[in-house]
């Protein structure tokens, strides 16, 4: 079961650029102390956040079917995801945010199958299975905050980034890797912990990644609802923290209304969150979100737009008013007094698409090696090309197999054999090529005859701009190479026995058959394992009620750890907490 991908017919029709980053679950690599620090977690959280979290946590636990004491297969959550209309993937830890997003837009939950260590129980800079499926899984179940989720992801796959966010992602890549990793190097965390420091230093205009990316951490991630007096959880990142979850509801965490000003509230993914956000309800995030997606160039275009995707260096697209698609790495851009463009080129592959299809015989083997046009209106009759009346077009000679020359008002010259014309579903012209053309502006050759055959793309402004193709078809986007990959665990053999225990303790509690007996446990324990904190808690909560003598002995044990380990002595008492009061988990 865990080698194969469980599939469902919404990760059928994902495109192969999303599919590439979908993992095997690998089931059978989860240890019997992964599985306790599942257990762990889900006790803790679920009693604490009984009255912390909106409603819609804990009754989608319930809905998606996650359970408090095994890790979930991805298996069991597609089969019930499907019924809310989501599905669920595994994927190897963080993967670049336009394709995170690009999965939410097709109802897809992204879960990072690694599982964080017994060390980083409360909290790892990670994405791990407890954040993914027990922290967001849950509140999809709700379809005002579902659709939200879906917005999100529709309009945040196109957002444009830049170079620093690129360097970014990678960093806070590599540093989660190296902090769940066994025996890293501190030398190593210190370095990857500068790295992103420096990054988050370096004093630059905001992308529209970077500020989309804070407004899904400060909702999605670190959110709260209700009002600032009274709020609850449904942030992912806070319910599955179980020390940020109880620590962000004092009065030490701010609580401050929900705006599109959050977007330009920077966080630090290696400390809990000094403020923290508040929606009245899930259908206003979806207001806050179309407010800043008015921002974006997606809607707005323009030369800010067509600066955004120069900058980025990255595969983008352009739309014109025509509704013609420009996909490739733009380069440059001129502009005339009134910051209107008036020509773009691009480097390398590109493609031509109308209405995200790319068009017959102007794919990459068309353009290899960029594409250029000058846009606008013509000079004279101050019009755009596209506005043109038939009348128009003849006394300007737009005729198939005709010598023609213009002028648009930028003062662009184009001369050359009008070759033919493609048009769009409402008789516009979108693209003209000319054989024999010669492009000029202010002395400067835009394009020669030698170079070819040109095409002319018709449009009178820039009315959108947003990250990768127009038409995924287009380009090959099968080629992710993460810098630095999750390291596969090895173990000891004081680790392999370690894991036996745990096991032994797990069929005892489920009633089947066990290697150890509970007693046995214990003794390899104290002489063997002794900082090991978790396993005495789980026989203890076998036993409390049964054996005292066998009780006050685990439970000497537990205050002898407290006492070398004072850091986790808040976690045994949780454990002891939950054990002692028998508190349910239904």
């Amino acid at each position: 079961m865990s080698q194969n991908i469980v599939s469902n017919p919404l990760i059928e029709r994902l495109p192969e650029h999303l599919k590439q980053f979908i993992k095997p679950q690998n089931y059978e690599e989860y240890t019997p102390i992964d599985q306790a620090v599942w257990r762990y977690v889900m006790r803790k959280n679920i009693t604490s956040l009984r009255k912390a979290a909106h409603d819609s946590y804990l009754n989608g636990l319930k809905k998606t079917g996650i359970s408090t004491d095994e890790i979930p297969s991805m298996y069991g959550m597609n089969r019930i995801l499907k019924k809310i209309g989501w599905a669920a993937v595994a994927v190897d830890g963080f993967i670049p945010p336009n394709a995170f997003m690009e999965f939410q837009a097709y109802n897809i939950l992204v879960i990072a199958s690694d599982i964080r260590q017994l060390e980083n129980i409360e909290y790892t800079p990670a994405p791990d299975i407890i954040h993914e499926a027990a922290g967001h899984a849950p509140i999809i179940a709700n379809p005002d905050y579902a659709e939200y989720l879906r917005r999100f992801g529709k309009i945040g796959c196109k957002a444009i980034s830049s170079k620093k966010d690129y360097d970014m992602y990678e960093a806070v890549r590599e540093l989660s890797i190296l902090k769940e990793a066994y025996d890293t190097d501190p030398k190593d965390i210190q370095n990857a912990e500068k790295k992103i420091e420096q990054l988050q230093n370096q004093k630059e205009t905001p992308s529209e990644m970077a500020l989309i990316r804070n407004l899904h951490w400060w909702t999605v991630e670190y959110g709260l609802i209700g009002t600032t007096d009274n709020p609850k959880i449904y942030g992912a990142g806070l319910l599955s923290s179980i020390g940020e979850s109880e620590w962000c509801m004092t009065d030490q965490v701010e609580k401050i209304p929900y705006s599109p000003d959050a977007a330009f509230q920077d966080f630090d993914i290696t400390k809990p969150q000094p403020q923290l956000f508040v929606t009245p309800d899930f259908a206003y995030l979806c207001q806050v979100l179309e407010e800043f997606a008015d921002t974006m160039a997606l809607r707005k275009g323009g030369h800010r737009g067509l600066a955004k995707l120069i900058e980025s260096e990255n595969l983008g697209t352009i739309e014109l008013s025509t509704g013609l698609q420009v996909s490739g790495t733009f380069t440059r851009m001129i502009k005339n007094e009134d910051n209107e463009v008036i020509y773009f080129e691009t480097k390398g592959e590109t493609a031509l698409s109308f209405r995200e299809k790319e068009l017959i015989s102007h794919g990459i083997d068309a353009h290899p090696n960029g594409f250029r046009s000058p846009i606008g209106k013509l000079k004279g009759i101050n019009l755009a090309i596209e506005n043109m009346s038939p009348r128009d077009l003849k006394a300007y000679n737009f005729y198939d197999g005709e010598y023609i020359e213009f002028e648009f008002e930028s003062g662009i010259t184009v001369a050359g054999n009008n070759i033919t014309g493609m048009r769009n579903i409402k008789g516009e012209l979108i693209l003209i090529q000319f054989s024999e053309c010669t492009t000029k502006y202010k002395g400067e050759y835009l394009f020669r005859p030698d170079w070819g055959t040109f095409d002319l793309a018709v449009g009178n402004e820039i009315v959108s701009a947003f990250s990768g193709p127009a038409d995924d078809h287009s380009f090959d986007l099968v080629t992710h190479k993460a810098s630095s990959i999750t390291t596969k665990r090895t173990y000891s053999q004081a680790q392999t026995e370690l894991h036996s225990l745990y096991q032994s303790v797990k069929n005892i509690r489920e009633g089947k058959n066990t290697r150890f007996s509970l007693e046995a446990v214990f003794e390899i324990l104290e002489k063997d394992h002794s900082n090991d904190w978790l396993l005495p808690l789980e026989i203890y909560e076998l036993i409390y009620e049964k054996d005292a003598k066998f009780a006050a002995q685990t439970l000497k044990h537990l205050e002898a750890i407290k006492s070398k380990k004072p850091n986790i002595s808040h976690l045994i008492n949780s454990g002891l907490e939950i054990i002692n009061k028998n508190l349910t988990i239904a």
